[in-house]
Formats: structure tokens, C-alpha cells, sequence
């Protein structure tokens, strides 16, 4: 894949139909996001073949469950998302999560064989703590190529952004519209109003403003599509992302 991820990708998670994934390439977007636990991986790839893009330009991104995470299990596991994405590799190949069948000194050879035989480009992990990505990095031979985790105004944790910075990876952030809820931050909803723009587009602006993030906002009609894509370039002043900064928080959307 290539190492720069656009600022703004397309999270997939409860699209059901390959239409929205095929606007979204249409439209811009370079960067589909999706996951084994979805039960979309064949609707992504269906997306991607109706289009009319380059299929080099465009970063297909999935990961595993915690139930494919055994040593044994992640190849066969990652080939079989290969094959229902319609793709003859993945372009970033995630460990969901630090869980169940996870074990780093297993699963983590098995993706960098992965990336040995090619049907891998580079390995990502998500929702890892400190202490993970430190054994993880201590494992893989791979350089980790992108953490996603959970990032949006109402849960922001800066030593994880930190931590990116340090060790030269991507922090991929998912529901950075915090499920709809950023309307609801005051201070997400005041800069909104001086800028005259939507609070979504702000959410999406402060994050992708902080080096190294991206975002992932899902999105499926194509005024969604495309104010989510512009809302990268909405330039915000120190002042409007110190006060979203300061926001009382954390609300995780998606804890264990």
C-alpha cells in the first residue's frame, strides 16, 4: 500500500450494498475500511469491482477477528478476506483486537509471513493499548503500518497520538463522529457556527488536523459522502481545536 493514507477514508461497518462503496470511489475516496466481523467484505469487494477506479490506487484495508488470531488460523483467515473482497492481496491487514485467540508471539510471525508471500502489503493492528503496541512492535518484523483506534471529540487520548508520532505510523480514526454525537459537544457546535459549517465536518477537521491521523467516517448517501471527503480541508484556528482539546471526556462507544 502507500505509506501516506488520505486523510479522510471510508469506515464500512453496517453497508450492505455495494452502491455506497462504489459512490464513495466515484466521489474521491482511496481508503475502504472493513473487517471480517462485518459480514461485508464481498459487498466492499462488489463496490470496488462496479467501479471504475484504478483498483492500485485504492487502499483495501480489513482485519481479523479475535477467533481467526491463533498462529494457524491468520492465513487462511486473511486469504479467505482476500477472496471475498475480490482482491489478489490486502493492501493493510489489522489484528481487531487484542483478544481471545491473540497471542503476539503466534499471531503476529504469521502476519509478517503474510507479507512475506505477498498476499499482505502491510500489517496494521486496532483498539491496542501502550503496553500492546510496545510487544507488538517488539515482534513484527513488519513495521507497523497503522493503529486504529476510536477517536473523535468525546474520546481522545493524546500519548496514543504520541506513541504514532514516535514510531512513524498512521492512527486510522473510526467513528470520529463519535456515533452521531458530536452535534451534541458544545464546543464541537460553537466552532461550527463560526465557521458556518456542520458540526460533523468540524469533528472530522480537528481530528484529521492532528498528525498522524486519519479518518474513517462512514458514510452512505453522496452528500454524506462528499462533505465528509471536504471536511479535511476546513482549516480550524488553534483556538478551535484547544477548545474541542479541552472537552470534558471520555466516552468509548465501543469498549470490550
Amino acid at each position: 500500500m502507500d505509506s501516506t493514507l488520505p486523510p479522510v477514508g471510508l469506515g464500512t461497518m453496517g453497508i450492505d450494498e455495494p452502491e455506497p462503496i462504489a459512490a464513495a470511489l466515484e466521489v474521491g475516496y482511496r481508503h475502504l475500511d472493513t473487517a471480517r466481523i462485518y459480514g461485508n467484505e464481498g459487498v466492499v469487494g462488489a463496490g470496488l469491482a462496479a467501479s471504475d477506479v484504478d483498483r492500485a490506487a485504492v487502499t483495501v484495508a480489513t482485519k481479523l477477528w479475535v477467533d481467526r488470531l491463533a498462529g494457524d488460523d491468520v492465513g487462511p483467515a486473511a486469504r479467505e478476506s482476500a477472496d471475498r473482497l475480490g482482491v489478489d492481496r490486502l493492501d493493510l491487514l489489522y489484528v481487531h483486537r487484542p483478544r481471545g485467540a491473540y497471542d503476539p508471539d503466534a499471531t503476529l510471525p504469521a502476519m509478517d509471513r503474510l507479507v512475506d508471500a505477498g498476499v499482505v502489503d502491510a500489517v496494521g493492528v486496532s483498539n491496542f493499548e501502550i503496553d500492546d503496541l510496545e510487544r507488538a512492535r517488539g515482534v513484527l518484523d513488519a513495521p507497523i503500518a497503522a493503529h486504529q483506534t476510536e477517536l473523535h471529540p468525546l474520546r481522545y487520548r493524546p500519548e496514543i497520538l504520541e506513541h504514532a508520532r514516535e514510531h512513524g505510523y498512521s492512527v486510522v480514526a473510526y467513528s470520529p463522529l463519535a456515533g452521531g454525537r458530536v452535534a451534541e459537544v458544545d464546543a464541537v457546535r460553537e466552532v461550527a457556527e463560526r465557521h458556518g459549517t456542520t458540526p460533523e465536518a468540524v469533528a472530522i477537521a480537528w481530528a484529521t488536523a492532528k498528525e498522524p491521523v486519519v479518518a474513517i467516517p462512514k458514510a452512505s448517501t453522496e452528500r454524506h459522502l462528499r462533505a465528509n471527503l471536504a471536511a479535511a480541508d476546513l482549516e480550524l484556528a488553534p483556538e478551535d481545536v484547544a477548545a474541542i482539546d479541552a472537552v470534558e471526556r471520555e466516552e468509548e462507544l465501543y469498549p470490550e
